[in-house]
């Protein structure tokens, strides 16, 4: 199997603004209403319309969550961009395994250092919100999720953007659970896992059939709830 690349820690991504900006859950056979639903329910919480995505072929829901992070659920349609584009890709054949943790994904102030790594440009991603405006973003890293699912891909807000956490207070992201390498995932993050992760608790488990996002903890309303 390819494996994606792996990034020596004395990289100018040393210099980069980093952390951790929101968790990937893809719907499961039930669709994405009944998923977001489900996951709702335990959370104790009701999931926002976040829109779709035109260039990805998906669409989502969104939680807010405190510190500047959220959650999305998200869902692929029946549109060709589905099956062009990588992230459409993942979020299919994450759904197909029986749906679940697609990804955690970390925000950069600068992709540069990481385009000149992985020797390819970021994509613009948009995403069209059901009052009409348009959140826009650049992304990059997906194509090595889809090799190597326990490592995180990476995203650029436009300075305009409204970012999907704005109104987080009733739930708290407090740790991650990840099936796969923490030497892995260091060199991945040029040596900056403490930096991106300051404010998180992160926990390692052996992989099993797959790697990549196993879990995730939250504080809510209801106490302390794990998926």
């Amino acid at each position: 199997m390819k494996q994606a690349p792996c990034f020596a820690s004395n990289t100018p991504g040393n210099n980069v603004g980093m952390h951790l900006d929101h968790l990937s859950f893809a719907a499961g056979p039930d669709g994405l209403e009944a998923t977001a639903q489900r996951l709702g329910a335990q959370l104790g919480v009701t999931f926002l319309d976040g829109g779709f995505h035109p260039r990805f072929g998906t669409r989502n829901r969104i939680l807010p969550l405190t510190a500047g992070r959220y959650l999305e659920v998200v869902g692929v349609l029946d549109h060709p961009a589905a099956d062009k584009a990588p992230f459409g890709q993942a979020v299919r054949a994450r759904s197909a395994e029986g749906g679940g943790w697609l990804g955690w994904v970390i925000a950069v102030d600068d992709l540069a250092p990481f385009e000149e790594r992985m020797g390819r440009p970021a994509i613009e991603g948009h995403r069209h919100l059901p009052d009409g405006t348009v959140l826009t973003w650049h992304q990059l890293g997906v194509k090595d999720l889809q090799v190597d699912p326990q490592l995180p891909f990476f995203v650029k807000w436009s300075r305009d953007a409204i970012h999907p956490s704005a109104g987080g207070r009733e739930v708290e992201l407090l740790k991650i659970e990840i099936a796969g390498d923490p030497a892995r995932i260091e060199h991945w993050l040029g040596g900056r896992s403490k930096d991106v992760l300051a404010d998180v608790d992160i926990g390692w488990c052996q992989p099993g059939d797959r790697t990549g996002l196993a879990a995730a903890i939250f504080s809510t309303p209801r106490g302390e709830v794990r998926i």
